[in-house]
Order: structure tokens, then sequence, then C-alpha cells
């Protein structure tokens, strides 16, 4: 790059050090991001930043990708890069923000370990000691036998169960979508019980079917807190919390049915592409069932 290029930068970190006080640590992860870019320029043959377009940083963070770096820190390189570029049209140098259409890749979803079914029962089949705790099982149950989001469940009103069908009508899941799920007989017994209960802490005129110690609709951050009293009374070890629940759903359903297209509508994804990053069968269970299924898979006899 030529001498303006630099000085514009230099100016640029000077701007961030004066005027924006950022400190000393982010401010050198600034200076390597764009000298990263800028050393880039110069191996493709750019002499100045107006010369540079979308396709070209699109390929230096190609080129970082490739090399090992994360999502989240070509995420900060280009939050660097733009914001030089905005310095510059500031300035006016130039007109537009090459990077301002860029994306870092998507960084691979981290899924939670789903507890396995001994935990989960021993979870579920411990002592209540009041109303709140015949609640919190009632809760539990429902998540792990129907895979609702935390959200769909603080959502429900005593309408949306109708235990003698076995089944919740999810009214607005994610993208607004409805649907009815099954409710499995642990869970509707569980359920049962806090309906006896519930007449203790609900109003005339209050529908939830979840409701706080103050008998208001139950909170989803309420809902986390007690998941972690139930995960300290019971003495286990790993984090426990609503969307574990619902894996571990998913994870038990899929392993006892192979039935991917099932726990997809179960768990109200609108892509099966969702329910196969969501859930993970090994990849001997795949090859078993390929095995069983598949026509031309099957060994010949001799």
């Amino acid at each position: 790059m030529g001498p303006s290029a630099q000085q514009q930068l230099d100016r640029y970190l000077d701007m961030l050090q004066i005027r924006k006080r950022m400190s000393e640590h982010t401010l050198e992860a600034y200076r390597l991001d764009l000298f990263r870019l800028l050393a880039y320029c110069d191996s493709i043959g750019l002499d100045v930043w107006e010369a540079l377009r979308e396709h070209h940083i699109r390929a230096h963070i190609a080129a970082r990708h490739r090399v090992g770096m994360g999502s989240r820190s070509l995420q900060r390189e280009l939050s660097s890069i733009r914001g030089f570029f905005n310095f510059l049209i500031a300035e006016h140098h130039i007109n537009l923000n090459p990077a301002s259409g860029v994306r870092a890749p998507k960084a691979p979803r981290k899924l939670p370990k789903p507890l396995d079914v001994d935990s989960m029962a021993s979870m579920l089949d411990a002592q209540q000691d009041d109303g709140l705790e015949v609640r919190d099982v009632a809760m539990w149950e429902l998540f792990y036998s129907s895979g609702l989001r935390l959200s769909e469940l603080t959502d429900l009103d005593c309408p949306d169960i109708d235990l003698d069908a076995g089944s919740v009508f999810v009214r607005s899941g994610k993208g607004k979508r409805s649907r009815y799920v099954p409710v499995g007989g642990k869970a509707c017994e569980a359920i049962r019980l806090w309906l006896q209960t519930r007449v203790i802490y609900a109003g005339d005129a209050q529908s939830a079917l979840f409701l706080s110690r103050l008998g208001q609709r139950i909170a989803p951050r309420s809902v986390q807190q007690r998941l972690e009293r139930w995960r300290v009374k019971l003495g286990l070890d790993a984090r426990i919390h609503p969307h574990r629940l619902r894996h571990s759903f998913a994870s038990h359903m899929l392993e006892g049915s192979g039935d991917l297209r099932a726990v997809q509508e179960l768990l109200g994804h609108s892509s099966i592409a969702t329910t196969q990053i969501y859930t993970h069968l090994d990849f001997q269970r795949l090859a078993a069932v390929y095995d069983q299924a598949h026509p031309r898979a099957k060994k010949r006899e001799g």
C-alpha cells in the first residue's frame, strides 16, 4: 500500500486512542486486524483503500478462516475493518464500506450433552417437599415428555393441556408456528397433581398453567433458577437448563425410534436440517439402521 494509505490507517488508530479512549489491549487487537488487511492488499497489488472491494474482503476473511481462525475472531476482524472504512467515509476518502455486506462463517453449534435416562429418572422421581416442588416436577416432566422450548412451556395456559387425550397445544412456537405434541403418562400424572395444588396459588382470572409463588405466570428466568436449585438438591455435577431437557428428549426419542421426521415435528423445527444438527446419533447407530433398512446394504450369506 502507498504512503497515503498508511497515513490514513495511522490517523484512524490515533483517533481510537485519543477520541474514543480505547483500551491499549483493544487498540492492539484493532491494529493487528488492520495490519493484516494492509498486508493482504500489498499481496494482491492494491495501493489505495479506495480500490478495495467487497470480494477482496471476502477473500481475505476466507483466507483467514482457512488457516484456522474461528468465527468469533473473524467477527472481531470484520468489526475492525468496518470501523476503519466508516472512518474513511466520514473523512470523505471513500463513498461505500466494502465490508458492510461481509459476514464471518457461522460458528459450529455447541450442543448440550443430554442427560442419560437414569439421571432423568432420578430427577423426575425425586421427593417433592412442597407445592412449588410439585409444580417443578410437573414442568420437568413436560419438558422431557414433549420437548418444549422454555418460552413454550411458560406461555402455556390451562386449556392448552388435554390430559385425557395426552396432548398439549403449543400456540405460538418459534416462527409463530403452532403444533400439538403428545404428553406421556408420567407427565400427565405430574400435571394432574400440580393442578390440584395450583388452586392454592391461582386467582380466579389466572389462566397460566404454571404459576409463581405469588400466583403470576412463571417467568423463564424463574424456571432456570428452579432447575439450578434442583441440581444442587440432587447433588448433580453438570449444569441443567431447560434446553438440556429438550435436548435429552430429542436424543432419547431419536435413539429409540430412529425416526428423524417424527422428532422434527415434535420439536417444531421448520427444517429437518435443524433436527439433524440438534440431535446426534453416533455413526455406529446410523450404520446399523442403514444396514437393516437398505435393500442393497445387507451382506449376502455364503
